[in-house]
């Protein structure tokens, strides 16, 4: 009998991160993929982006029209167990994915935990520094099947208690997409989205919801700092935290200058074929701590958001500034210097081995009910 095989995807990064892996799933004998979209992929003002999910035909997509989509995280986190356990029920997969660190994904964690479901998790034993990594670290103690980017996370891992049997090392499964050579055709790109530029950089500025009382003074000053830089920049809505509508606010003032192009979202293939031809990165996106190494693409990293996410040693292409605006600038001057490639965060076969995982005879057996290792035994 197949294995069924239940993706969560709830933002238009992390599905841009699964969707090789949902498409071997679909592809693979002896198992079936299913897909369950929920979150920001539902939100029209940021693009409605389960469209872009659907777009890819498989054969089992639910997407959850129903759901509230408040902002108010504790109450869309219940929102989506409610549902997510309707489906989970009425499908009854073997296993539930889940990816990072946003409420989708702890709803899945939950509810695969509660409802004697193997849980496998991609990408735990991150630092960020926000909230982002609460979630992070409690969707992992809650997932029996740890699918890492690299050492240093599974190292985290075993520190929380994690077994180590457990935890699979298979590198970020986005850059197996970023190493293709089908990517489209950067021209086709700016064709598509009328961008007239040919050097540009790319701002994408998301809330830290521990900082809402200063966050319109920090976006402020990020976007008085690309004012003044005279670059041109492709503009990318921020997520729906809290706050968002704080940067949306300050991007007002950005309309009508013909140096941005703001977009609510991009497709993830041609959001990379954009990141691959730009000048820069800048902001507090995940895509310039891990996605812009991979391209050896500059990366100005602002505020605390991605605090932790990195090394300098190992992520040569990233400068780290506070929102200042003469800070900011300063970076913007030294991009040049910064433009390093790095394998830190996978080598483009993530989808390969989590193939030979789910293939695994052994994954299968593993207990339902978790063990706390500790750390000093």
């Amino acid at each position: 009998m197949s294995k069924k095989i239940l993706f969560i995807t709830g933002t238009r990064a992390d599905y841009g991160k699964i969707k090789s892996l949902i498409k071997s799933v679909e592809n693979a004998e002896g198992l079936e993929a299913y897909v369950y979209v929920s979150g920001m992929h539902l939100v029209e003002s940021l693009g409605n982006t389960y469209k872009e999910v659907l777009k890819d035909g498989y054969k089992h997509v639910q997407v959850a029209y129903g759901l509230a989509n408040t902002r108010n995280a504790s109450y869309d986190l219940g929102d989506v167990i409610c549902d997510l356990t309707g489906y989970v029920g009425s499908i009854e997969p073997d296993m539930i994915v889940v990816h990072g660190d946003r409420i989708d994904a702890l709803a899945g964690a939950c509810v695969g935990a509660l409802n004697n479901i193997l849980v496998a998790h991609i990408e735990g034993g991150e630092l960020s520094g926000t909230i982002d990594e609460s979630l992070r670290h409690a969707i992992s103690k809650l997932s029996h099947i740890h699918l890492v980017s690299n050492e240093e996370a599974k190292d985290r891992l075993i520190q929380m208690g994690e077994i180590e049997s457990h935890i699979f090392i298979m590198g970020s499964p986005d850059i197996d997409i970023m190493l293709l050579d089908s990517l489209p055709d950067v021209d086709e790109v700016k064709a598509f989205y009328e961008i007239p530029y040919d050097r540009f950089a790319i701002l994408m500025y998301h809330p830290v919801t521990t900082e809402y009382d200063v966050l319109r003074e920090h976006v402020k000053s990020v976007v008085d700092a690309v004012v003044e830089s005279n670059d041109n920049y492709i503009v990318i809505y921020p997520n729906n935290d809290k706050g968002y509508e704080l940067i949306l606010s300050e991007y007002e003032r950005l309309k009508g200058d013909a140096r941005f192009r703001i977009f609510p979202s991009i497709r993830f293939e041609r959001f990379l074929s954009l990141l691959r031809h730009a000048d820069y990165i800048i902001g507090n996106s995940s895509a310039g701590i891990r996605e812009s190494c991979v391209y050896g693409i500059p990366d100005i990293d602002i505020g605390t958001r991605q605090t932790g996410r990195y090394s300098i040693e190992k992520s040569r292409n990233i400068q780290h500034v506070p929102e200042d605006k003469g800070d900011i600038l300063n970076a913007i001057s030294r991009v040049g210097d910064y433009r390093m490639k790095s394998t830190f965060f996978g080598d483009g076969h993530s989808t390969e081995r989590f193939m030979e995982i789910l293939k695994s005879p052994k994954l299968w057996d593993i207990k339902i009910q978790k063990k706390f290792i500790d750390f000093n035994m």
